[in-house]
């Protein structure tokens, strides 16, 4: 798909685009997100975030209005679109994660989809999820019962290297919820909720976080604890993928898109022939030719400029340099995806801005897998297929269908 707005800034332009795409589940309106990306500067990371802090202001208003009238709905619906525009706002940001317009925007993002989840039809609870010493924000979907009664098949869903727990509702929980299923979305380490509260960095064995979601959602009765699938968004393609191959109580995991080495990528022009050749250098005390290798990459690329700066806050490192270090322990290599044992759903973006090739590497090394690939024909092929967000959810949910689904 070529851009429309941006065309100079890809970064620019795709979260755009992601903002589009969530039109689909409520997320955003077509009007409010072209006029606000026609006020921003391109490339200007204060611009994007004051013109999307002024639209998801002026957004909530009309949500805390209606609601004061008693229109819940209206109220429901402009909550749920204020949340995506906060999040939005500062998205650019991280690079200074002490900028208080960070935790402002955050922290009205998540009031404003929590007063979107207390008008909803359906139940949408707030939940904390017990973590070592700690808890894990997220929220549980109730399912509507049906006519065979019994417990329902559980999804549980979680974002990647910078989306939120509250936006995977616009990633298709709606459409999960109507077909029948419970969804426990939530943030684990390294993921905004976690980040913000107690700056609780990523970690490699998200088979651990995982676990403790399905221990959390086990304690509810009307949960199926044999249909219990997991959903990985954007870097999550490579973090539920590891958690499935250790953690045998998920029955379908879905890789959203697949990734077999985070690192893959990103460290193709760092010098060296072999992988461990380019991790000894970037783990290296002392290495001024990558680091003003990586300080050009910046310069050039604004995808670099976000991936690196952010990096360095969600990994809890301090250099660019230690951004890819960090990176090289996310992998599914040394037979860690031949452990998984659960049918796969890899999916793979043909324009994909950060991990070209990977949602192949990963299906070679999945015996159950199923590899479904979205391209330009319906506006699918971006990263995480955001633009076609409807298309791309109702495919999951019919492989969800009828891998975790018994026979009427």
């Amino acid at each position: 798909m070529r851009p429309v707005l941006f065309e100079d800034n890809p970064s620019f332009w795709f979260e755009t685009l992601r903002s589009f795409g969530h039109i689909a589940y409520g997320g955003a309106d077509f009007g409010e997100v072209l006029t606000t990306a026609q006020r921003i500067r391109g490339g200007d990371f204060d611009s994007w975030y004051d013109e999307w802090l002024a639209t998801a202001d002026r957004v909530a208003e009309v949500a805390r209005e209606a609601e004061q009238a008693g229109h819940r709905v209206s109220a429901h619906d402009a909550w749920l679109r204020a949340s995506n525009y906060y999040r939005s706002a500062e998205f650019f940001l991280h690079g200074n994660p002490a900028d208080p317009r960070i935790e402002h925007a955050y922290q009205a993002s998540v009031t404003a989809f929590r007063s979107a989840a207390a008008l909803s039809d359906r139940p949408v609870t707030p939940v904390e999820i017990p973590f070592e010493n700690t808890t894990l924000p997220g929220y549980f979907y109730e399912a509507p019962d049906d006519a065979r009664g019994g417990p329902h098949p559980l999804v549980i869903m979680h974002n990647g290297f910078d989306g939120t727990a509250e936006e995977c509702h616009f990633f298709g929980i709606p459409g999960l919820v109507e077909r029948g299923y419970h969804v426990l979305a939530f943030d684990g380490p390294g993921q905004p909720g976690p980040m913000h509260r107690e700056k609780l960095p990523f970690r490699p064995d998200w088979e651990t976080v995982v676990g403790a979601a399905i221990d959390f959602a086990l304690t509810r009765e009307d949960v199926d604890p044999e249909r219990i699938a997991l959903i990985g968004l954007s870097m999550g393609g490579q973090l539920a993928p590891r958690a499935a191959a250790f953690e045998h109580r998920i029955k379908a995991v879905v890789a959203v898109d697949g990734v077999y080495d985070i690192a893959e990528n990103f460290i193709r022009d760092i010098p060296g022939t072999t992988r461990e050749q380019k991790a000894a250098l970037l783990r290296a005390e002392h290495a001024p030719e990558v680091d003003a290798q990586l300080e050009q990459a910046i310069t050039d690329s604004s995808v670099m400029r976000w991936a690196l700066s952010h990096g360095s806050w969600v990994f809890g490192v301090d250099t660019p340099r230690q951004v890819l270090a960090a990176m090289l322990d996310y992998h599914l290599g040394d037979g860690i995806a031949e452990q998984i044992k659960a049918p796969a759903l890899i999916c793979d973006a043909a324009g994909d801005l950060f991990f070209t090739g990977q949602p192949e590497r990963l299906h070679e090394h999945i015996a159950d897998s199923t590899l479904l690939t979205f391209d330009d024909k319906l506006g699918a092929n971006a990263h995480s297929h955001v633009g076609a967000q409807r298309l791309a959810s109702a495919r999951i949910a019919d492989w969800l269908d009828d891998t975790l689904r018994p026979a009427a």
